[in-house]
């Protein structure tokens, strides 16, 4: 077993990371790690449908599509990210089980009474306090969680809060839970660092022999790679969305304002406002849209092109975000 050791805090690259490991690294492994304020989606979402984007956007808070599926996790500071990849048998590679019994160990060790629940949480006294997600590549499994040690739970709450019935689609719908730091459960008041050192040495006791893996400079560079060509790009994170409608609207000065699209693959296929009576310039709008992508600076651009806006609708934030996104 291998324990990889990565102190990078950028999530494009620890994302992109845990794949190059599962199709590259032939050992077992383990990585503890953690990332800058990030929204994580499974691969089956809809970034758009899953995030708070006006307050993500202002935050400068980072989405990222990871390759497992799964609801919506969010990674930041007192936020302990785990990741296995272990071998296994075909059709019994997946097991949440199984990978979240050294977790569970460790904190029942510090005297925290945390539980299997569910499909794939930890939780204490009912609480999530970590969320998992598996995907399986040939005979390989790569298993991750989130630990919520003292993480900033207004912040994560607040970019994954979401209006329903805006977005229609087939994805994967996150299922928002009540959740709660372990260091509130503890006796001892115990740093991120300190914990995040004990929860190491409990591993490596837990699977046996163990070596440190520090990356190769050959292997950042594949990873790096991986980050350009797919992890920092707009067309995997929110382009690779199932095909959605999608539903807004918003109150300008010239009344409320209604916006239906249907879009594919990230670009908009057909764009109609309804509402008030609209002036010519809205239809030169929708059309223009046509074709395009369901992305914020591109529709900033357009919005920006056709609409004279006044008054309080010069705040995008506040009218064009609801209408649009």
């Amino acid at each position: 077993m291998l324990r990889i050791i990565n102190r990078q805090t950028n999530p494009y690259f620890n994302i992109a990371l845990e794949e190059y490991l599962l199709k590259n690294l032939p050992e077992e492994c383990f990585m503890l790690w953690h990332s800058e304020p990030s929204v994580i989606i499974g691969k089956h979402q809809n970034a758009l449908a899953e995030i708070n984007l006006p307050f993500v956007r202002s935050r400068s808070i980072k989405v990222v599509r990871r390759i497992s599926g799964g609801g919506t996790v969010f990674h930041g500071p007192g936020n302990l990210n785990f990741t296995f990849i272990r071998k296994g048998e075909p059709g019994k590679m997946i097991d949440f089980r199984k990978h979240t019994e050294p977790v569970i160990g460790f904190l029942n060790d510090l005297g925290i009474p945390a539980r299997f629940e569910g499909k794939n949480d930890i939780r204490v006294n009912g609480l999530k306090v970590s969320g998992n997600a598996e995907h399986v590549f040939k005979n390989r499994v790569l298993h991750h969680g989130t630990l919520l040690v003292d993480a900033e739970l207004g912040t994560l709450k607040e970019a994954i809060s979401v209006q329903p019935n805006r977005y229609i689609d087939k994805s994967i719908q996150s299922v928002r839970s009540s959740v709660a730091n372990i260091s509130d459960f503890t006796a001892v008041k115990t740093s991120f660092d300190q914990l995040m050192v004990m929860l190491d040495n409990y591993l490596e006791s837990f699977f046996g022999k163990v070596e440190d893996y520090v990356l190769k400079e050959s292997d950042k560079e594949q990873v790096h790679k991986l980050v350009k060509e797919k992890y920092a790009l707009w067309e995997w994170n929110y382009g690779y969305s199932p095909d959605y409608e999608f539903h807004g609207e918003t109150e300008l000065d010239i009344g409320r304002v209604k916006l239906a699209l249907q879009v594919k693959k990230g670009r908009i296929e057909s764009a109609a406002f309804s509402g008030v009576q609209l002036p010519g310039h809205w239809q030169d709008l929708a059309r223009d849209m046509q074709g395009g992508y369901h992305q914020y600076d591109e529709i900033v651009k357009l919005a920006g092109k056709h609409l004279i806006l006044q008054g309080n609708d010069m705040d995008l934030a506040n009218c064009l975000i609801p209408l649009f996104f």
